[in-house]
């Protein structure tokens, strides 16, 4: 039968204050809560509503985990890896014997990690990279002339093979507030040259963005309903404290042009980067049955629904169906 569970809260820097405290129904304070984890992924696993019963128990170890994410800062500049490129990682870091929890590891599992990411507020966020032409002319104005040359003699490629050996800091002051932000949180950031070649996106509520492996990214606002592969794997290049591995990131990094980083949905629901996981929305006013086909999450966003605390979700597995009744705004995450 369905079952009631409740997530992890993730306490990260970057996160928002109030967002999912409102969520959750808890009164917000000075601490940002940055996500809130929806699976069984073993660095937060989720737990069966009034037990300590992990959601594993009941339905086995899901391949997809669900994140509401709530970004007041930038996040790192990163990008994942697919599913070989993991699985030779991790032997790697293993056969170096650093331990699961090391801050220079970069895999910390032997899965790919396609994501999604539907906004719920408004949201930005720099996805995949742009044409090389409109580059060149953006850093033009920007009075970044070596850069604009470089990128057009040697493409992106040789242009982050070049930046990332920069040791001197770009002039920012032509440049768009976005990344004068990020300058001012990380000053001098090898990062900084990079972020410009990315299609900076500014996502309506309901609007989204698919990030397959390779796709070099960065959330800078806004709060979201993030999908992918149950994987904490993460390969980062800057605007971080973290570990940042920049020669592994050339080694991931897809530098295919991405034309229209915005994810559409088809029949109201957003497919996930391989087919992996989808989601589809539900705008509950009144009464509905939910059915299952394959092991599905359903969390709320807005709204309450009847007889589900605000701090719980439900997973359903293959043949189960639930009825609610309520006011929400729902999104059922179905993992494939």
């Amino acid at each position: 039968m369905p079952v009631r569970f409740t997530g992890s809260v993730q306490n990260y820097a970057w996160g928002g204050t109030t967002f999912i405290p409102s969520l959750l129904g808890r009164t917000p304070d000075s601490s940002p809560c940055a996500e809130w984890w929806l699976g069984t992924h073993p660095v937060a696993p989720s737990v069966v509503s009034g037990t300590d019963e992990p959601l594993s128990s009941v339905t086995g170890e899901m391949s997809m985990l669900v994140k509401v994410l709530s970004c007041a800062a930038p996040l790192s500049l990163q990008t994942h890896p697919g599913t070989e490129q993991a699985r030779k990682g991790f032997a790697k870091e293993n056969a170096a014997g650093l331990s699961l929890d090391d801050p220079r590891r970069n895999y910390r599992d032997d899965r790919a990690k396609p994501e999604m990411l539907i906004a719920l507020t408004p949201f930005e966020a720099l996805c995949g990279f742009d044409d090389v032409d409109s580059t060149v002319e953006q850093l033009k104005a920007y009075r970044w002339r070596e850069e604009a040359e470089v990128l057009d003699l040697y493409g992106i490629d040789g242009y982050m093979l070049w930046a990332f050996d920069q040791r001197t800091a770009p002039e920012l002051d032509a440049c768009p507030a976005w990344l004068r932000r990020i300058g001012e949180l990380h000053p001098g950031d090898r990062g900084l040259r990079i972020a410009p070649l990315l299609n900076h996106v500014q996502l309506a509520p309901g609007e989204a963005i698919s990030l397959p492996a390779g796709n070099l990214h960065a959330y800078l606002s806004g709060d979201g309903l993030e999908v992918m592969e149950s994987s904490d794997n993460v390969i980062r290049a800057g605007f971080t404290p973290k570990h940042v591995d920049v020669n592994e990131l050339q080694h991931i990094v897809d530098s295919t042009v991405l034309e229209h980083p915005k994810l559409r949905p088809e029949n109201g629901t957003y497919t996930g980067p391989g087919g992996a996981f989808d989601v589809r929305r539900i705008d509950l006013a009144g009464s509905t049955t939910v059915s299952a086909d394959c092991t599905t999450i359903l969390v709320r966003t807005s709204g309450a629904v009847d007889g589900i605390r605000a701090d719980e979700a439900i997973a359903l597995t293959a043949g189960e169906s639930i009825d609610l009744s309520g006011n929400a705004t729902l999104w059922l995450c179905r993992q494939h």
